[in-house]
This record gives structure tokens, C-alpha cells and sequence, in this order.
């Protein structure tokens, strides 16, 4: 059984690395591991706090020297400084998962080699393509039937809950209703529970996809049981 979780950069490193979190993190998932010799994790992790910082600082330095920050070229390197970041913060879940994750950082999930630990970890692949998008690649590959995406946000809301007071949380929605919210264009650093063009693709192949609030351990353990949790299933 191989679960796949989209690990947010929010919930890893939402302006420094959280560390009392990711110790809790890791102890949680060492005990799903060790009880059950069948249950492997695939963990994507996101950019976080670093990939915005540091989009943010190429936005204001090529605005500041009159360079075009809106064509293709500018975006794509967007982009890139957000891929690095994830790859980063994965990186340092490797390192806390070393005695089950025995292979590299997948970046490119078209060509994740078969498990041959308990763990893989990986991060962004490429531009265009966000570590949501490469969750949903990974699950298809390795046969997975669900993602757990886990934030900042503890529900998809029918709108942005700090612009809209009449905004409702939602515990199930279609991927036609979702798509409908979210629409189908992806840019970096886009702030919507699940990516657009991850949606599609996660409509298409049968995805169930769960979001929840990445620092709930309790909730997140709920999930992994198969019992009853706080969240939003898009399916």
C-alpha cells in the first residue's frame, strides 16, 4: 500500500523551517511504518516560505530595472527559484526519513524508479508543473488511489473565507465543481487549495484527493486509519 502525501512548504517551512513540527511529523509516520510492514509514504514537498521569498525578491529587483517580469522567459525562472526551494525542503525530509528512504529526491515523476525502501521522497519537477501536479503523477505511477494534501487550509471553502464572511466549508465536492473554482491555469506561486492543471489531471484518472490542515498530526492520523477526519474530499 503505497499512500502519497503532498506535503505543503506552508506546513514545512512557512517562513523557517518548523521544527517541533516536523519532529512530531516524523515520529507520527515512523509508527504508521513500523506497525504495518505493508504501508509505504511517497511525501512531495512543496517551496514554502523560501520559494516566496525569493519569487517575491526576482519580481521587485526585475520591476525595480524596467525588465519585462510578465513574458515567458520571466515566469519560467519564477518558476525554477520555487522548484529549487521545494527541492530543497525535500531534501531535508530525506535526510529525516534516512533509515527508510534509501533513494534520491525524485524530480521528475515520469521517471521515479520502483520503491526499494519504505519511503520517497520528492519535489518539483519542472516549469509550469507544480508539486501538486507531481503528487498526482507519482499516485498514478505507483497505484495510488488517493492524495492527501496537506496545508495551511483546513477545508476548501466555496471563496476565499478571509474576502468573503458568506464563505462555507465544503466536506465533498466533484472535480467539475472544484475545477469550476480554482480554473485551469497554473502560475507560480498561485494560492488555491489544489492546483488547477493537477486538477485536471487528477479528474481524469479517478483521483480522490483529501485536503486537509498539514499541522493537524491528530487529524492526519485519522485519515491514514481510515476514519473520520476534518477536511474536504474532492473526488
Amino acid at each position: 500500500m503505497v499512500t502519497v502525501i503532498s506535503l505543503g512548504g506552508s506546513i514545512v517551512a512557512p517562513a523557517q523551517v518548523d521544527i517541533d513540527f516536523l519532529k512530531q511529523f516524523v515520529k507520527l509516520i515512523n509508527s504508521f511504518i513500523n506497525e504495518d510492514i505493508n504501508r509505504n509514504f511517497i511525501f512531495v514537498v512543496g517551496g514554502g516560505g523560501p520559494a516566496r521569498h525569493y519569487q517575491n525578491a526576482f519580481k521587485e529587483i526585475t520591476a525595480s530595472l524596467d525588465v519585462a517580469s510578465k513574458d515567458a522567459a520571466s515566469l519560467d525562472a519564477a518558476d525554477w527559484i520555487g522548484i529549487m526551494a521545494t527541492r530543497l525542503n525535500a531534501q531535508l525530509i530525506k535526510a529525516l526519513m534516512y533509515q527508510w528512504c534509501n533513494q534520491e529526491v525524485v524530480t521528475n515523476p515520469m521517471e521515479a524508479a520502483p520503491l526499494t525502501g519504505r519511503v520517497l521522497v520528492a519535489a518539483g519537477w519542472k516549469p509550469g508543473f507544480s508539486t501538486d501536479y507531481d503528487a498526482v503523477l507519482l499516485a498514478e505511477r505507483f497505484g495510488a488511489d488517493m492524495v492527501i494534501n496537506l496545508s495551511n487550509i483546513e477545508k476548501v471553502y466555496t471563496a476565499d473565507p478571509k474576502l468573503d464572511s458568506n464563505a462555507k466549508p465544503i466536506d465533498k465536492i466533484s472535480w467539475a465543481d472544484f475545477r469550476s473554482m480554482v480554473g485551469d491555469e497554473w502560475t507560480p506561486g498561485k494560492n488555491v487549495p489544489f492546483d488547477p492543471v493537477a486538477s485536471r489531471h487528477a479528474e481524469k484518472t479517478g483521483l480522490k484527493v483529501i485536503c486537509a490542515a498539514g499541522k493537524d498530526l491528530d487529524n492526519l492520523k485519522k485519515i491514514l486509519n481510515g476514519e473520520d477526519f476534518y477536511g474536504t474530499t474532492i473526488m
